[in-house]
């Protein structure tokens, strides 16, 4: 079952819409089969009765071509009737799931009730959904981010969707990681891989719990040469999300060496915005190969190129 589909794959660390937004350039530059994503699962919520995995859908409902991707979440075209009805029937009902998203959730939910672990079932949707690439969650093990609010302690959804990322945070932990092991298959892609990408996904709560699963983080320092970050802030500003209000609330540098930094000990490439370019020597100082050009993912002849030079620098041999 856990077979590699290819025996030097290319491996992404992956968020959720910007991750997507990468790897949608990602397959014009290499054959989708021979890719792995590795998705974070610690955004992941029970709702209402239902297990929602928003990262690892995002990447399969990109990939498979089927994604709204003006709005970055769910399924073109979808419609909100189940969501309307529960609006009526309930007060919780802010976590916005279209008709067509549900019956992921419903599948999904009834294979792990019934046993069968996350990553068998992620490989079943993906399967169905005919995407070539594998996605397999960070861990089987249930993890979960939160925060420590000045409205209380939240669920990273309750944060991010309920409360629109408008709380102070004054801190983020992890719950479920004391006991949990990377997804099979993972480690095993790792260490079998021509190039690892660190999509530009936030670094704090979608690579930061991938990172913080025992033995992912052993795993990529034994990889380091091949291993590329993509920043994802351009100018100091992420494109979509909390990504600077969570890397403050962390005492984290808010700008792509901060980002650089984060990552210094598991990666010797790093890809920064034109926008940064003055930031590349001290980010080279770090260790790292540096490749400075335009990222911003919206046009996929753009994302196309960010992976092409993403891959160029995993590629790239280190002079001696």
């Amino acid at each position: 079952m856990h077979m590699m589909q290819v025996m030097q794959p290319v491996v992404v660390l992956a968020g959720g819409v910007g991750a997507a937004r990468f790897l949608r350039g990602l397959v014009q530059v290499v054959p989708p089969a021979e890719i792995v994503v590795i998705g974070n699962t610690a955004d992941d919520i029970w709702w209402h009765g239902l297990y929602v995995a928003p990262d690892l859908d995002t990447v399969c409902y990109w990939l498979a071509g089927i994604a709204d991707f003006e709005r970055g979440w769910g399924i073109a075209g979808d419609t909100f009737i189940m969501q309307a009805r529960l609006g009526r029937l309930t007060d919780e009902s802010w976590f916005r799931l279209g008709d067509r998203d549900l019956a992921t959730h419903l599948y999904r939910t009834g294979r792990l009730r019934a046993g069968v672990p996350l990553d068998v079932v992620t490989d079943e949707l993906r399967r169905r959904l005919e995407v070539a690439s594998r996605i397999l969650p960070m861990s089987n093990a249930a993890i979960t981010t939160r925060l420590k609010t000045d409205r209380g302690d939240s669920h990273f959804q309750e944060y991010f969707v309920r409360d629109g990322c408008r709380p102070a945070v004054s801190g983020i932990y992890w719950t479920g990681l004391e006991d949990a092991t990377p997804a099979p298959g993972t480690i095993g892609a790792l260490e079998e891989a021509r190039a690892v990408i660190i999509a530009p996904s936030n670094p704090i709560i979608s690579i930061g719990p991938i990172l913080r699963v025992p033995g992912m983080r052993h795993a990529l320092q034994a990889v380091r040469e091949r291993v590329v970050a993509v920043s994802p802030l351009i100018g100091g500003r992420a494109i979509k999300g909390p990504t600077v209000e969570l890397m403050q609330a962390q005492d984290l540098q808010a700008d792509a060496l901060g980002v650089a930094r984060l990552y210094s000990d598991i990666a010797q490439g790093f890809v920064l915005d034109s926008a940064d370019a003055h930031q590349s020597m001290r980010i080279s100082a770090l260790g790292y190969r540096v490749a400075v050009l335009p990222t911003l993912l919206d046009d996929p002849s753009l994302a196309r190129a960010v992976a092409a030079r993403a891959l160029d620098l995993a590629e790239r041999p280190v002079a001696a």
